[in-house]
């Protein structure tokens, strides 16, 4: 296709998946079961870091691990004792087990202490360039990042901050230092900071901005991608994922990963 046909063709399917009707059927509809900002947040990352496998899998998992938090997943992150920590053993989402979900629950309790949004775990602080991570210095003033790559290497930094982490937990929060398309992160940050008037994502953080933003580099985004040539690199990794959103910022340079949406409804419904 042409560079505008394209990119009329993929605007058509933007709104025609950018939609509410699109919710009930995908892991997203999991935070948008809460209202509360810092909920929508907790719901929001576990339902993105659990998003492997069918989509009613994981829809089920992630309600039966918030049932286990009385639905209520802030209030029992800030206020849990250590007897109410019984009622998540056991839980198990193919490779994700109790002992990942606890660590889980240990960060958010400790982020959470500090800050009133998770945004700012995406942050870097200005102290950061002299070693010094967030946990050590509560309320330390963030900087704004160039680069979405630069937040999420930061944000497992500072995820794995606590010398007691488990070294199995460290394979669920990915980062491109490591190569990672960081697929799951990257729909996360998609729902939390994309606004607009459609109501699939939520759009309710403002540090971070759209443009910024890396079209998440599932199979079927990929495949789709590289059957209409967005994609050319050989290999799935991280440079893929910017190749990806640097082709769809042609589209849209302050909103490119709202092709995820085109992409992604293209290969699950197998249009192309």
């Amino acid at each position: 296709m042409q560079f505008l046909e394209l990119k009329n063709f993929l605007d058509q399917k933007v709104e025609q998946y950018n939609q509410i009707d699109f919710i009930a059927n995908d892991p997203i509809c999991i935070p948008h079961s809460f209202k509360k900002k810092q909920d929508i947040e907790i719901a929001g990352f576990f339902a993105s870091i659990l998003a492997w496998g069918q989509r009613k899998t994981i829809i089920n998992k992630c309600k039966e691990l918030l049932l286990r938090m009385d639905n209520a997943p802030y209030d029992f992150m800030v206020n849990h004792e250590d007897g109410d920590l019984r009622q998540l053993l056991g839980f198990k989402h193919r490779t994700f087990n109790d002992t990942d979900l606890l660590y889980f629950i240990s960060f958010f309790k400790l982020h959470y202490q500090n800050y009133d949004s998770l945004e700012q775990a995406f942050l870097i602080p200005q102290n950061h360039a002299v070693g010094i991570l967030a946990t050590s210095v509560p309320g330390g003033e963030p900087i704004r990042q160039s680069t979405i790559e630069d937040s999420l290497n930061y944000f497992r930094a500072y995820f794995f901050s606590q010398e007691d982490f488990p070294h199995r937990t460290k394979k669920h929060i990915s980062s491109p230092k490591q190569k990672s398309t960081c697929k799951r992160l990257n729909m996360f940050l998609r729902w939390m900071v994309r606004k607009d008037d459609h109501g699939v994502d939520f759009g309710i953080w403002n540090t971070l901005h759209s443009s910024d933003l890396i079209c998440p580099c599932d199979v079927h985004v990929d495949r789709v991608g590289r059957l209409l040539g967005l994609i050319h690199r050989k290999q799935t990794d991280w440079q893929t994922a910017v190749e990806l959103t640097a082709h769809l910022k042609q589209f849209d340079p302050n909103d490119p990963v709202k092709y995820d949406y085109a992409l992604f409804g293209l290969g699950v419904e197998k249009i192309l």
